[in-house]
């Protein structure tokens, strides 16, 4: 599964807006947006996402 599915199946699990949850998680509210849009994130930032992700309360 790729990051941006990731993320969108954890925005759609918590109805967390995609700007909150780039803030929070790499403090970058553009984030999901650049990604949708074909940004491809390095693999630090991977990193940082899916920590964020695994330290969510679902």
């Amino acid at each position: 599964m790729t990051i941006l599915r990731q993320i969108e199946a954890f925005l759609k699990q918590t109805g967390m807006p995609p700007t909150r949850f780039g803030r929070n998680a790499v403090r970058d509210p553009r984030l999901v947006h650049d990604l949708r849009n074909g940004r491809e994130p390095g693999a630090r930032m991977v990193a940082r996402i899916l920590r964020y992700i695994a330290g969510q309360p679902q």
